[in-house]
């Protein structure tokens, strides 16, 4: 099977969130210096991961030319732009 760009930038993704709510998770319960910090961007990265995905996503479709999943108007750009 081949894997598509999109594909494997999902897989990173996943796998990278399931990282950081793991690493969350141990911070949480850990308690040393900077570990508020360390708490605060892993979750600003839990939330931007996704939206960066998605602006990949929505750029390759640009790029490639074809449509995806992260098109914001996918109805208005099939009639042709009416």
């Amino acid at each position: 099977m081949k894997n598509r760009p999109k594909q494997i930038a999902a897989i990173i993704c996943i796998v990278l969130l399931v990282l950081l709510y793991v690493a969350t998770l141990i911070i949480s319960v850990l308690d040393f210096p900077g570990s508020d910090r360390l708490f605060g961007a892993c979750i600003v990265a839990t939330i931007g991961l996704p939206i960066l995905l998605w602006i990949f996503i929505w750029v390759y479709g640009k790029y490639t030319g074809r449509k995806t999943m992260a098109e914001v108007f996918p109805k208005q750009e099939e009639a042709g732009g009416k």
